[in-house]
Order: structure tokens, then sequence, then C-alpha cells
């Protein structure tokens, strides 16, 4: 391959984006197959061929306490990053989410003049609008993967293009149901419920205790009920210890084909909020909804939060298509009765189904998939003027 082929600098911080970072390769290969890469990325990248400036994970940072002591590694890393940039002079550069750092970088490289693109919109619609207005010329293009972003940034006098959602090309609507029940030997009588508590520390240690009392209701009512819980790498050590004490002991599923065939069998889920909303509603699955966070975190958010749902799937649908419980409402007993509720009411559940589709729907690029979508911007954006975030 010519070095004077095009050059696409990519900087993935975390998991989620190093996915992003991967099928973004997979689309601009197809569509121009002398493309090089370069920058930061994960696992995903690395099965491309990538070779990372550095370890991803080390950009994988969240909150105060994790990221203070990390500070002056995280400043080199930039520096880094920074004078990579500058000696590779990259035809693109395409950050992606992670804010912290990627948008300190588009800050830091704009004097370069390069094109920039930046793939995952902040979610300031909804808390710390504000900070939108350190944004401008920051990028040339940004990249939403909510059909709403466009509008808001354009408002902002921000110019940005909906490209879609990853979860589409999740394969969460591929599994197959009959495998899961064959693997686990699961009668025909069987009632697979999915249990997502989440997958962070903070979010086990809060949700699971509820979720065993509610499971122990469920369980007595339902004497075929089979409790799921996919579990995430870096918290099933936690997982695995505090379900050993469950009285109903629930099938830990630790791989994404298992868990996309656990959605395939379940009947209903109860999930935190968050990108699981948006997986299960993909694959069809009837949930509730529910978080819960330190009361003081709770009185903080209610007052900057500018949405009115929590669960992405109600945010999209513009209504209260599937049960929210947070906070005070986060009890074992409510939990139970808005499960028990889908499982004996099959309208409701249905009713459920019709709004995932519709919400889906919303989420797809106007041609092809997200991730070539995106592609195609990158490309348009690479063969356009130069970069000076003019538009901005």
């Amino acid at each position: 391959m010519s070095d004077q082929s095009p050059l696409i600098y990519i900087v993935a911080g975390e998991a989620s984006g190093d996915v992003l970072g991967a099928r973004l390769m997979r689309a601009i290969t197809a569509r121009m197959p002398g493309a090089r890469f370069a920058g930061i990325g994960g696992a995903r990248m690395a099965e491309l061929g990538f070779q990372s400036l550095f370890p991803m994970h080390e950009l994988a940072l969240m909150g105060l306490a994790e990221v203070l002591p990390k500070l002056r590694k995280l400043k080199r890393r930039m520096e880094e990053t920074v004078a990579d940039v500058t000696a590779r002079r990259p035809d693109v550069i395409v950050t992606i989410d992670s804010p912290g750092f990627t948008l300190r970088l588009l800050k830091r490289i704009a004097p370069l003049g390069l094109k920039r693109a930046h793939y995952v919109a902040p979610q300031v619609w909804a808390w710390r609008e504000h900070r939108v207005k350190k944004y401008p010329g920051l990028w040339d293009k940004l990249l939403c993967l909510l059909p709403f972003e466009p509008a808001f940034f354009a408002g902002h006098n921000l110019p940005a293009d909906f490209v879609g959602h990853p979860v589409l090309e999740s394969g969460a609507d591929k599994g197959d149901g009959a495998r899961f029940r064959a693997a686990h030997h699961l009668p025909p009588e069987a009632m697979p419920v999915i249990l997502m508590p989440g997958s962070r520390v903070t979010e086990i240690t809060r949700l699971m205790p509820v979720f065993a009392e509610a499971l122990a209701m469920l369980a007595a009512r339902f004497p075929h009920l089979v409790p799921v819980m996919p579990v995430a790498a870096s918290v099933a050590p936690k997982v695995t210890a505090a379900v050993a004490s469950w009285p109903v002991k629930p099938i830990l599923v630790t791989d994404v084909d298992g868990k996309h065939d656990a959605f395939a069998a379940a009947h209903v889920a109860l999930t935190k909020s968050g990108t699981s909303t948006l997986e299960l509603a993909l694959a069809g699955v009837p949930m509730v909804v529910t978080y819960k966070v330190n009361p003081i975190t709770a009185a903080i958010v209610k007052r900057v939060v500018k949405v009115s749902y929590a669960a992405m799937v109600n945010l999209l649908a513009g209504r209260e298509v599937v049960p929210e419980l947070i906070q005070q409402t986060c009890t074992p007993t409510r939990l139970a009765d808005e499960v028990a509720r889908l499982l004996n009411d099959s309208g409701a559940a249905e009713a459920q189904k019709a709004a995932f589709a519709a919400v889906m729907h919303s989420l797809t690029p106007a041609h092809g998939l997200p991730s070539e979508a995106a592609a195609d911007a990158v490309l348009a954006l690479m063969a356009g003027p130069a970069g000076h975030s003019a538009g901005l």
C-alpha cells in the first residue's frame, strides 16, 4: 500500500468507540480499498490491522476519583497524540465519543487546519447545554446517532449529520431462542426473564439487591420463571459473588451471541436505563426500566437534566412506552409488579413491541447501515475543501 494513499486518523477512547471505529474502518475500506489508518483504538480495531499509538484503555476513565491520579499520564498521552497528528498530517481525523479527551484534542489541533469529524454528539441536549458554546471551531462535521440531534445543534449554528444508531448493527435482533433453550436445557414451559443491572460496579452495587428481592417475589408468582443475566466482563466476578446467595439463581451469560440468544428466548426484561433499552427494543423484548443513584447525585441531576425520560426508548418515542421506575420508585415490589403485568398482559407486551418498531425506524439512516452512512460522511468531508471549521 502506497504511503500516498489517504490517511484517516481515528481516535477512540473506550470499548464502545472501538466498536464504532472498527465498523467505520470496514465501511471506509469497502469504499476506498487503499485507505490507511492511524491513531488510537482497541481490540476490535486491532483485528483489522490497526496499530494504536498507545493502549486505548489508558483513556477509558470515568469519574473524578479515577481521573485525578492519572492526570499527569493523560496529559502526556495528549501531547503524544498532538505530536503524532502534527507529524502525520492525516487527510482527515475522526474522534469518537470520549469527549473528555477527544474534544480537548480537537481544540489542540485546530491550528493545523486539518479536516476534523467528531462521531457521537455530546449529549448536551440532556444537560449542561451551556457547554455547546465551546464547540464552534472544534470540528467540520458532527456525526449524530439520534435523529433529533441535528436540529438541536443547528439551533446553535453547529451543522450536524444524522448517521443512524449503531445498535442497528449490534446483532441484538439476530439471536436464536431455541438454541438458548437447548444450551441451558430449559423445558417448554420455562419463562426466561432478562435481568440487566448494569456494567459498572456502582450500578450493580445499587441495583443487584433490589433485583434479588424482586426476583424472589416473581418466582413465587411464576414457578416456571427462569432469570437470565447478561454480564459484562468488567463486573463478572462481583456479579457471580452476589448471585451465589440468591434463593433463585440466574443463568449468567458472558458472551454477546449468548446474550442475543437469551433476548430471543425471553418473555420480558428488567433493565437499567441506557443503551440496553435499545438493544432489547431491537430484539423485541418487552421491558421495565429502572435506575438508582446516590440521593445527592439524584437531587443534582433532577435540577440540571432537561429531558422528560430516562429510557432512550421513551425519549425517542416522545411518550412512556416502557415503565420507568427511577430512584424512590425503584423498589422490589414495584419492579416485580410491573414485570408481572407484562407477563400476564399480552396486550401490554404487544403494545411495547409495536412502539419499538417505530423507534428503531427513527434510528435508521436514509441509506445503508449507520457505519456506512458515517463512512460516506467522512469521505465526503475528506473530498471537500480544506477544513477550517468555516461553517461553524
